[in-house]
């Protein structure tokens, strides 16, 4: 890589398939459309065993097709529009279950629990957090760092305060009712 190419514009090729994979539910989408596979098909397939003719073929056909098409469209879907993956999981479980009923119990049993697997990972998924890299975090190696002056150890576990919401003291909560208290936030009374 040159100096002319910023490295945030340019992935290298054999890494662009694993960014593009883990940026959306790409499992999720291979399993439901592996699902939709048999459902679709079974109701119109015929097996032979030796000289019979084993016929699969319900009154409940088209259903079934319609079924297994919605099926690999909605894993379709989990790759190119990520956004709507908690939509498509859910549509693919009810469509999973819909399928036991209409189109020989579900594939098989085998297109029913793939789409129901492929559903529940994509109403699952969730992106990563982007990462921020700045200079600082280039120098810095993770561990807490310790004053002299304070006293503090260097062994001492600090506990990240991620997931606890922001406290504020009691001068700095609105108590007026207009937009423009305290910086938007506004008081129910």
């Amino acid at each position: 890589m040159s100096a002319e190419i910023p490295a945030s514009r340019e992935v290298p090729k054999d890494n662009r398939f694993k960014v593009w994979r883990q940026t959306r539910p790409f499992w999720a989408g291979i399993f439901t459309m592996i699902g939709g596979v048999p459902i679709a098909y079974l109701p119109y397939g015929d097996m032979r065993l030796g000289n019979a003719t084993l016929a699969m073929q319900t009154t409940a056909g088209a259903g079934a097709l319609i079924i297994g098409v919605l099926l690999i469209t909605l894993g379709f879907t989990m790759w190119f529009q990520p956004i709507v993956r908690v939509f498509a999981g859910v549509a693919t479980i009810i469509l999973a279950l819909v399928s036991i009923p209409v189109s020989n119990f579900g594939g098989l049993v085998i297109g029913f629990l793939f789409s129901l697997i492929g559903g529940g990972m994509s109403a699952a998924w969730a992106p990563a957090p982007p990462v921020e890299e700045s200079a600082d975090d280039a120098e810095h190696d993770g561990l807490p760092e310790a004053s002299e002056e304070a006293g503090a150890e260097l062994e001492t576990e600090v506990m990240p305060a991620a997931g606890i919401p922001q406290q504020y003291e009691a001068e700095h909560q609105a108590t007026e009712t207009t937009i423009d208290a305290n910086g938007g936030r506004n008081s129910a009374g």
